[in-house]
């Protein structure tokens, strides 16, 4: 069943819409890694990020990771080819790591903190991408803010993803691989239950958890989902 939307009171909801960024400051990249190293100076305490920026933009993507945080994704590199490829799209992307890794409450606090640093630039709602232990957080922090225009929950855990219910009116893109050993395919179905529309499940055979086996298939359903989500959401302040 999914969750009932009025069973989180409003004014619980409107406290989580916003972590406070009090300054962003640059800090090095990572060895080998693209984009711009940003600090994010939170209410909350310091966040890394990488910044992959497009000129004159109005739409972004926040990505983060599994338990274990970092920068990867699934798949090797898909996060940062798809952040660098969206900006010829006019997207531009914040890769962000947690502060406390596999603390699900305060990686959503992150995540929202990312939310968060666009809405300041005057961004349109922006998507949010997860994977494994992030496709709970993104469904977490998707539920409660109402500057996400869409989720993406890639080889998802159920445990932090109750709330997928609350995602909707905006999108939910749920990718599992039907070979997944760690986490099995079966989370991305209970979780596409609890969704409501609109929703997206999908199965990847012969994929494993981090999706290797399918990148490019997966690299092509995100290029499409995530401009076409992020152009039919309501502008900022709309």
């Amino acid at each position: 069943m999914a969750t009932d939307e009025q069973s989180i009171p409003q004014e619980r909801k409107d406290s989580y819409l916003k972590v406070e960024v009090r300054d962003v400051r640059p800090v090095p990249l990572p060895d080998g890694d693209a984009g711009e190293g940003l600090a994010l100076c939170t209410d909350r305490g310091e966040i890394t990020a990488i910044l992959h920026r497009a000129p004159a933009s109005r739409k972004g993507v926040v990505w983060v990771c599994g338990a274990r945080g970092g920068f990867g994704g699934p798949g090797p590199g898909l996060y940062a080819q798809l952040a660098q490829s969206l900006t010829g799209q006019g997207i531009s992307s914040l890769r962000l790591d947690y502060r406390q890794p596999n603390l699900l409450a305060e990686c959503a606090m992150d995540l929202l903190a990312g939310v968060t640093y666009f809405e300041d630039l005057a961004h349109d709602p922006v998507v949010v991408v997860g994977h494994s232990f992030g496709g709970a957080v993104v469904i977490a922090a998707g539920a409660v803010s109402r500057h996400v225009a869409g989720v993406v929950s890639l080889s998802p855990q159920t445990y932090g993803a109750h709330m997928a219910g609350l995602v909707a009116p905006r999108p939910l893109l749920v990718v599992h691989g039907k070979s997944d050993t760690r986490l099995p395919y079966s989370c991305g179905q209970q979780i596409y239950e609890w969704a409501n529309q609109p929703k997206q499940l999908v199965l990847y055979e012969g994929a494993e958890h981090r999706l290797a086996e399918c990148r490019e298939e997966l690299a092509c359903l995100l290029t499409e989902w995530i401009p076409a989500t992020l152009e039919t959401a309501p502008a900022a302040g709309g």
